[in-house]
């Protein structure tokens, strides 16, 4: 008897602690959210030509790391040139008109204060003077936009980055804002968590998160919660976002009811072990805050 009441025991006791054990893992992950599901993420910057022509000269390579100001590539500045000079050409010309209708008004005026000329010929002159000003505007204003076509002919790096999707050769002809190429902005890259929506409440802006890459899990680097979604695709097509803008998360099982994720943006604190590439496997464990003896929010780490 005493045998059995000790086995119903120890059952219970077991049964008790497997509970408690399977709760209180509930608890943690709820309250000190983690997720498998994060990517690194970074600011890609298409680059495309504000003018048409063949290409000359490409000094870069593919998955090459340019700095702002690098040049991309060059096309051909014959044409453009070409427009400079007839632009140039037409600012002489209308100064050399200027001058000449400057003169006429200096005659016409010192005429018509003696009066020997009629008032007319006297306003025709201002009149002729005022419209040779207009077209020696009008022809700088062309000429400086022949200088700015022919500075777009050499394409340059906006901001520092590695060039992707580099397929192209010299001869290629190109299009005016038809994008070429991309450079990923390495100043921009950031990690991307996806987490349930019954996790966000326990995730605040400014909150630490320790980082993993996938491969290098015994070199976590650190991170900062820089911002929260505030909504994802609907996948039902219910939702207002006809063009997509949103980011879609999809569910992993079709005949369950999961809670939504939400995309976590976190920014960079510390080195990563490996150099961040877009698209890379992370997982984030949120640092946990606590409440210190004075009332104020510590973080503390897990």
């Amino acid at each position: 008897m005493k045998v059995r009441l000790l086995n119903y025991l120890i059952t219970f006791v077991i049964i008790a602690l497997a509970v408690w054990a399977g709760f209180s893992l509930y608890t943690n992950y709820i309250q000190n959210p983690w997720t498998r599901d994060g990517q690194v993420r970074a600011n890609i910057v298409g680059i495309a030509p504000r003018v048409s022509g063949p290409i000359i000269h490409i000094p870069i390579r593919d998955n090459q790391q340019v700095k702002t100001g690098d040049l991309l590539f060059q096309i051909d500045p014959s044409d453009f040139q070409a427009q400079v000079d007839i632009a140039a050409g037409q600012v002489q010309n209308t100064e050399a008109n200027l001058r000449q209708r400057q003169q006429d008004l200096d005659r016409q005026t010192d005429l018509y204060k003696k009066h020997v000329t009629a008032e007319q010929d006297f306003q025709n002159a201002q009149d002729a003077f005022s419209a040779a000003q207009a077209q020696v505007v009008s022809a700088k204003a062309n000429l400086e936009l022949a200088q700015l076509n022919l500075g777009y002919t050499k394409v340059a790096a906006p901001v520092d980055g590695y060039v992707t999707n580099m397929n192209t050769s010299e001869g290629t002809y190109v299009t005016a804002g038809k994008q070429l190429l991309a450079l990923v902005d390495t100043n921009s890259f950031w990690v991307a968590a996806y987490f349930k929506e019954t996790q966000l409440p326990h995730i605040q802006v400014g909150q630490k998160a320790k980082i993993v890459i996938i491969g290098y899990e015994n070199r976590p680097f650190g991170g900062v919660v820089r911002s929260v979604g505030w909504g994802i695709y609907v996948q039902d097509g219910s939702g207002s976002d006809a063009t997509g803008l949103l980011p879609s998360v999809s569910q992993t099982i079709d005949w369950v009811r999961l809670p939504q994720r939400f995309p976590v943006r976190l920014h960079v604190e510390e080195q990563p072990p490996v150099p961040l590439r877009i698209g890379q496997t992370v997982s984030v464990a949120m640092v946990p805050e606590v409440v210190s003896t004075e009332g104020e929010k510590e973080k503390k780490a897990p």
